[in-house]
């Protein structure tokens, strides 16, 4: 990090501020650009046929109908990759452009038809005949386990992109990756126990719904590849493209307009090789823009299931705890190792224990490929965890909140082996918590309130540049390339840039992202903007306030501990220069600009995150719930989040992250829930089928409490939100709802399986009230 020797004084302007929002009055207007607004010269449409069956191979496929339909420009196939390595992927190289000889779930793409429009393009598809081979498939996990399960994939494993997950092993039947870790003695801890519970959990496959489907548009002009996507990785996906084509990295030009959402659905690469290889072939841009009903077959957040079973002693410390998850990554891996490596971390919840076992495995099965969802890991088992926690109170007749207070980790507490200490107030954030649900007031029948806290190991891959422009009029450009999703990263950089040269926020433009401008800036996700992306920002915005000052002090004629910053200008010795008079007295007439650099990786650079994670994202939420016996309808009364982010850049973006994470988790709590059939179809595709949370799903009490301590490694002592409480939300309402009386395993808690629950402990009451009658 840059710093300055002595600071000058310098008077706060922008941070801590809930500015309007950058981007706020183009979106209203109804003028932003997104991917699907634009059209280069000579963009043709494209479409995409799809796999009807899970798992299949490709005997021949017939495109002469389709390339004789007036108006189609080009038809790509399998066969017109022969001369490339047409193999790509993140964590492990296992996903083809396009099918190749055979199909692996519903809804893989087999052919693309680029045309003059895009009825043209919809209508040639039905003119294309595919020819399979049908062949066993494994759609579910219990099938893909099993001993004679057919393999979704065989050969070596090819490591990915970027995995960063070490030496990747062996295959194991359709296991592709193995995560865990443990230490103390866990058969000592258990057996010295009075309370061991031990469950089954099953968690849904949910579709990261964002209003903007998965969209871009390819122009691959021989040695030179454009790209426009609607993506969060832009580097990333750069970095594949040029592999994959066989392109140096400076031929591949990637531009982000604005997005509409991601939530980790536009994480690494899903659409922009298809476009590439389909522009390939027609020889001008062609654009792809998928419907619902497609994008929620491009990715989705994997199901799981989970065994885990808790130890603790009768006077209610955790003793230990062991875990065995299985993750369905679907039938390619996409990001799942690292969501499995996520979720086992998060298996042992943020507390002291004697001693931990946990098992990880990510699983291919003939279904649509899973990968980033916001949360993820956390949100998997955080639930799981909390719920088992809450059970050991409730056999020893402790108070929930006073087992978490006895038993969470401290500051600089160990989370897990070899990883960064904790750092948070844990046991503050609960009881902030706590105290805003009213916890113990009494509650009418059928009423519960719950609440959960968790971890999640956040800012992954801590490597972001920035650069800071003064131009000659005082004002600054921004160049960072974090992507705006809607999350407000725009507004963000320029707080902090203007913070640090004590100009108000309106004097600071921060561009989209455009790779060939652009500084390197790893992804958009984990909630490492602000933190990792901010840092950089601040240290070139540093760079170029120090350049100012050495100006300011020969101009000025004072030392720089006389000199004052201020609303652009330096004051000192009596004179006052703006920030304009002071660039064109250091260059001699009015032009030229100051430009700093900032760079932050995991070694070396103007700032370092030695030891990871970066930060420690906490997930703390509580809410209150109401049943209703006769139906199984579970309503949401009230919920309170804590949003511990060191230091609030802009306080209203941070409760309106807070609040869509509360939507967000009331959906996968309540009804959100991807069902495929046996052979794998998706059946509920479109959103008549597949519900999301509206704003009749609003709680009538909704607060976040923003816990500032500064201890964040990113900008002024920040640290990122936006996820914890996706992560808290199910696991507080499913604690509430045994509060209630209705102790669930499985998500969503739909009201058919509340009410199936609520009648089979009506039987066993009743059948354990006969036998005491008989007794």
């Amino acid at each position: 990090m840059t710093q300055l020797l002595e600071h000058p004084a310098k008077s706060s302007t922008a941070i801590g501020l809930s500015v309007d929002r950058v981007d706020a009055r183009e979106k209203l207007a109804g003028s932003a650009e997104y991917t699907g607004d634009l059209h280069p010269p000579s963009m043709l449409y494209g479409a995409v046929l799809r796999s009807q069956f899970a798992h299949a191979e490709i005997e021949s496929i017939d495109t002469t109908g389709a390339e004789a339909t007036d108006g189609v420009i080009a038809v790509l196939t399998g066969d017109d990759l022969t001369d490339l390595d047409p193999y790509y992927g993140h964590a492990l190289r296992d996903r083809p452009i396009i099918a190749i000889g055979k199909v692996r779930f519903v809804g893989e793409p087999i052919a693309v038809v680029a045309a003059k429009s895009q009825t043209i393009a919809d209508a040639a598809l039905s003119a294309i005949d595919v020819s399979y081979r049908m062949l066993p498939h494994a759609t579910t996990l219990d099938r893909a386990l099993a001993p004679d399960a057919p393999l979704v994939h065989e050969g070596p494993v090819r490591p990915g992109l970027a995995h960063g997950l070490g030496k990747l092993p062996e295959r194991e039947g359709n296991v592709c990756y193995r995560y865990g870790f443990s230490f103390g003695d866990v058969d000592a801890a258990f057996a010295r126990a009075a309370v061991v519970v031990d469950d089954e959990y099953v968690f849904p496959a949910v579709y990261q719904y964002s209003m903007e489907t998965h969209t871009t548009i390819a122009h691959h002009r021989g040695r030179e590849i454009t790209v426009w996507s609607s993506c969060q990785h832009p580097f990333l996906v750069r970095q594949e493209i040029s592999e994959l084509f066989e392109v140096p990295l400076d031929d591949v030009r990637v531009i982000v307009p604005y997005l509409g959402g991601g939530f980790g659905s536009k994480s690494y690469t899903k659409m922009e090789p298809l476009a590439v290889a389909i522009s390939r072939k027609a020889g001008l841009p062609v654009r792809i823009m998928n419907r619902v009903d497609e994008s929620m077959v491009t990715t989705r957040r994997h199901n799981m299931k989970c065994r885990m079973r808790t130890a603790a002693s009768a006077e209610g410390q955790l003793l230990g705890r062991v875990v065995e998850m299985w993750l369905d990554t679907g039938a390619y891996a996409d990001n799942g190792p690292r969501v499995t490596a996520t979720a086992g971390d998060a298996g042992p919840g943020p507390y002291r224990w004697e001693a931990v076992d946990v098992k990880a495995r990510c699983v291919y099965t003939n279904t649509s490929p899973a990968g980033s969802y916001r949360a993820f890991g956390a949100t998997h088992l955080q639930w799981i965890g909390e719920s088992q926690v809450d059970e050991v109170a409730r056999r020893l007749g402790l108070d929930r909140v006073e087992i978490r207070r006895a038993n969470l980790l401290p500051r600089g507490g160990q989370v897990r082996p070899g990883a960064k200490g904790l750092d948070a107030d844990l046991v503050g954030d609960v009881e902030k918590v706590a105290a805003a649900l009213d916890w113990s007031s009494p509650r009418p029948q059928n009423r519960g309130v719950g609440l959960s806290v968790g971890l999640l190991a956040a800012g992954a891959h801590p490597v972001s540049m920035a650069t800071v422009r003064l131009g000659a009029d005082g004002g600054v450009t921004v160049l960072v390339g974090t992507t705006e999703l809607g999350q407000g990263a725009r507004t963000v950089m320029g707080q902090i840039a203007a913070e640090v040269l004590g100009l108000p926020a309106s004097r600071v433009v921060v561009r989209g992202t455009d790779t060939s401008y652009t500084p390197y800036d790893r992804s958009t996700g984990a909630s490492r903007s602000t933190t990792v992306a901010g840092k950089a920002v601040e240290d070139a915005a540093t760079q170029v306030l120090e350049e100012l000052i050495k100006t300011a002090e020969m101009a000025l004629g004072v030392e720089r501990h006389e000199l004052v910053v201020s609303e652009g200008r330096i004051t000192g010795g009596g004179a006052a220069m703006t920030y304009e008079e002071l660039i064109e007295r250091r260059f001699g007439l009015k032009g030229g600009e100051l430009i700093g650099q900032g760079h932050v990786g995991p070694r070396g650079g103007s700032g370092g995150f030695a030891d990871g994670p970066v930060f420690w994202e906490v997930c703390i939420g509580g809410a209150e719930v109401e049943v209703d016996p006769e139906t199984g309808v579970v309503t949401v009364l009230r919920v309170s989040t804590v949003a511990d982010v060191g230091k609030a850049i802009n306080p209203l973006l941070v409760r309106r992250q807070d609040e869509g994470a509360v939507m967000q988790g009331i959906g996968n709590a309540l009804f959100e829930e991807m069902r495929f059939s046996e052979d794998g179809l998706l059946l509920n595709d479109t959103l008549l089928d597949y519900r999301i949370p509206s704003f009749e799903d609003l709680p009538p009490s909704m607060s976040c409490t923003i816990v500032e301590n500064e201890d964040g490694p990113g900008p002024f002592g920040a640290k990122g939100c936006g996820e914890g409480a996706l992560a808290a939300l199910p696991a507080a309402i499913v604690n509430a709802l045994a509060d209630a009386g209705v102790h669930m395993s499985e998500l969503p808690l739909t009201p058919e399986r509340v009410w199936e629950k609520i009648q089979s402990a009506q039987r066993i009451r009743k059948n354990d009230s006969k036998e005491e009658r008989y007794q």
